[in-house]
C-alpha cells in the first residue's frame, strides 16, 4: 500500500532525530559537515560509525563525486579508509553514482524503537548500572574478544557522551565478564547500545535479560521510547528485540570504494 506524502516525512522525521541521537549516543571526535553530508572521524578508535560520511537530507544531492573527493581527501589525511553509511536519508542520486562506480555493500543494520510503556522489560535479576568506567571498557573489549590496545580510545569515545550513560555487564560465577550492554538517555530516547553475550554463554536469556534491565532504568529515568541498533544478519538478535516490542524503524548500509579489502 502506497504511503501518504505526510507519512514519508512523518518517518523521515523519526529517521533525523534517531541518526542525530546514535550520533550523540557515540560521539565522533570530530564532525564536519559538507551541505548536510556529516563526515564523522575518530583517530583513536577504529569503529565504522566513527568514522563515516552520513548523508542526511536525500534532497542534498549536488556535486556528488566533488564531495566524494572532498570526503576522501579528509578520511586519507585522518589515516582513515573512506567509508559512506548509508541510511533513507542518503540522497538517491549518490546512491546511484556508488553503484556506477561499483562501490560495495555491507553490514547491512535495522535500527528498531519501542514505546517502552508497551516493551516486555520483564527481567529475572534487577541490575544496576557499573559506575566503574574502566571496568566497563575492559568488559566490553573481552567480550567483543577486541584487543586490550582498545582501551584507550573506547574510553576516549565514552567520557564523550554527552547525555546519561548507563553501562551494565554480567559476570560468569568465576567474575569474568560474558555480556556487556550500556543505555543512553538521551531526553525521551533511550538508546541500548553494544550489546554483546561472549559466545559460550549465548542462548541462554543473558542478552534479553541485560537489555531489558537497561531500558527499564532509563524509563524510571524518565525515557518513554527505547531504540537500537542490529546487523540485519544477526537472525537471533533481531527475534530478541522483536520479542521484547520492537519494530523496525530504519535500515542502513556501509558502502566501501572498489578495491577496499572488506
Amino acid at each position: 500500500m502506497a504511503i501518504t506524502e505526510a507519512e514519508a516525512l512523518h518517518r523521515l522525521a523519526i529517521i533525523r532525530r534517531l541518526e542525530a541521537a546514535s550520533f550523540r549516543a557515540f560521539p565522533a571526535t570530530s564532525t564536519v559537515y559538507d551541505g548536510t553530508w556529516a563526515v564523522r572521524l575518530t583517530g583513536s578508535y577504529g569503529a565504522k560509525r566513527l568514522n563515516s560520511v552520513n548523508p542526511l537530507d536525500p534532497s542534498d544531492h549536488l556535486d556528488v563525486a566533488a564531495r566524494i573527493e572532498r570526503a576522501r581527501a579528509r578520511f586519507d589525511a585522518a589515516g582513515r579508509p573512506l567509508l559512506f553509511r548509508l541510511s533513507p536519508l542518503a540522497p538517491q542520486a549518490l546512491v546511484d553514482h556508488l553503484d556506477a562506480e561499483g562501490w560495495s555493500a555491507f553490514d547491512h543494520s535495522v535500527v528498531f524503537m519501542a514505546e517502552l510503556a508497551e516493551a516486555a522489560l520483564d527481567v529475572r535479576v534487577e541490575r544496576i548500572p557499573m559506575r566503574d568506567l574502566p571496568r566497563y571498557v575492559a568488559a566490553s573489549l573481552s567480550v567483543h574478544d577486541k584487543p586490550l590496545d582498545q582501551s584507550e580510545g573506547l574510553s576516549e569515545v565514552l567520557t564523550a557522551i554527552k547525555p546519561p550513560a548507563a553501562f551494565f555487564v554480567q559476570e560468569c560465577p568465576r567474575g569474568e565478564p560474558i555480556a556487556v550492554a550500556m543505555a543512553i538517555h538521551d531526553n525521551d530516547l533511550a538508546g541500548v547500545l553494544d550489546v554483546a553475550v561472549s559466545p559460550d554463554w549465548r542462548r541462554q536469556g543473558i542478552a534479553r535479560d541485560l537489555v531489558a534491565n537497561a531500558l527499564r532504568y532509563t524509563a524510571l529515568k524518565g525515557a518513554r521510547i527505547g531504540w537500537l541498533q542490529v546487523e540485519a544478519a544477526n537472525e537471533a538478535g533481531i527475534a530478541l528485540y522483536r520479542g521484547l516490542g520492537f519494530r523496525e524503524a530504519y535500515r542502513y548500509v556501509y558502502r566501501a570504494p572498489p578495491g577496499d579489502a572488506r
